[in-house]
């Protein structure tokens, strides 16, 4: 399933950002689309709703998590 990114989805990252502390899995939020889709600003908060880390990601880096049943 191939779904376009929009704001506000909550997202995994599907590779590891080592250089921002960040892991494969990690979960955040969108909170800004960057050059017409082609990244995302992504807010990564803690279980206390504290923002620990926010940056750009490409879309190639993230997956949607659906919460929901998705039909074909």
């Amino acid at each position: 399933m191939n779904q376009r990114i929009q704001l506000f989805d909550v997202v995994a990252l599907t590779e590891d950002i080592t250089g921002a502390g960040l892991f494969r899995g990690q979960v955040g939020t969108v909170v800004d689309i960057l050059s017409d889709g082609r990244a995302f600003e992504v807010e990564f908060s803690g279980k206390d709703g504290r923002t620990y880390e926010s940056l750009g990601v490409r879309p190639d880096q993230l997956m949607v998590l659906i919460y929901e049943p998705a039909f074909a």
